[in-house]
């Protein structure tokens, strides 16, 4: 495998926004050509927008954007501006009158980080594709849907570090494979090579990572609600050939890079969601995709937190 600009994948286009002072901000996957996307939700705890479509026995096969978002529920509108972006230039599903931009999105929880009251809106929502258009590169750490973004916030917010947004791509043969996440769990993030935590929970004096799962286990008949803030959130891109469903389990075999990296993953408080968009050019063995994506997605959580 060879590392790619996860830009460098034809028909991928992807833009961040932010409010740094506030600490809260958006990124966008746009595919103009349309994608074939498919999701799995693993949390207990999801804020998501339009991911009924996805469902193969459904008509529309082709998405033409997947925002990611902080601002919990009041960021979906974000995506508001996506559709006003992409329909100003002649984008999406062809309904007679006009065309609709169909546009998938996730969030996450970073009102207790920076300023509640403001959110990733349509303004931002806009801004962030007019950046996919214009700025060609992007980085990992505290950009996009990844401003607020925090990690191990078993203890609560003041023991957490700060999370990210990350980006990998690769190469085999003709295939490419990327992904981008926004790293916000509730639990810590382990290099899966060597088992480190890298990132998660403070002890009091914040000199060490505490375990979080050890936490957990030393509280396991507490049922109080103590952990707020979280969820990790990710899009899987390929010039890969899929159908819904394929592409669907994709993401599914793609959480495992979450069960490898984030201890624990899929909390009742954490909204763990992966969309999967194909271009649909190379013709691929799923098994092995799906194997691909996975390893992708667990570096690009790595560098989410390491910057």
């Amino acid at each position: 495998m060879k590392e790619i600009n996860i830009t460098d994948i034809k028909g991928i286009k992807i833009g961040n926004a932010q409010n740094f002072e506030a600490r809260t901000g958006c990124t966008v996957v746009i595919c103009e050509e349309g994608a074939t996307c498919g999701v799995d939700v693993r949390g207990g705890a999801p804020g998501t927008r339009e991911t009924d479509l996805l469902n193969p026995v459904n008509l529309v096969d082709k998405v033409h954007a997947v925002v990611l978002s902080g601002g919990s529920a009041f960021g979906l509108d974000a995506s508001c501006g996506v559709m006003q972006f992409l329909e100003e230039r002649n984008i999406g599903f062809d309904v007679g009158v006009t065309k609709v931009p169909i546009v998938c999105s996730a969030v996450l929880f970073d009102l207790m980080v920076g300023d509640y009251r403001v959110r990733p809106d349509k303004k931002m929502g806009y801004e962030a594709c007019v950046n996919a258009y214009e700025i060609k590169r992007i980085e990992n750490g505290k950009f996009g849907a990844g401003t607020g973004a925090t990690v191990g916030k078993i203890l609560g917010p003041e023991y957490a570090v700060d999370g990210g947004l990350g980006f990998y791509a690769v190469k085999v043969g003709e295939l490419e494979v990327g992904a981008v996440v926004a790293v916000n769990c509730l639990g810590d993030v382990v290099d899966p090579r060597t088992g480190e935590i890298i990132a998660g929970a403070l002890n009091e004096d914040k000199t060490a990572f505490i375990d979080s799962t050890k936490v957990m286990l030393s509280r396991y008949n507490d049922r109080t609600n103590l952990f707020s803030g979280n969820t990790t959130i990710a899009v899987v891109v390929t010039n890969a050939r899929l159908t819904k469903a394929e592409a669907t389990k994709v993401s599914s075999m793609a959480h495992d890079a979450f069960a490898r990296t984030m201890r624990p993953a899929h909390t009742m408080f954490d909204g763990d969601t992966i969309f999967t968009m194909a271009t649909g050019e190379v013709e691929v063995d799923i098994s092995t995709l799906g194997m691909i994506a996975t390893s992708v997605l667990e570096e690009a959580i790595i560098r989410a937190v390491r910057r």
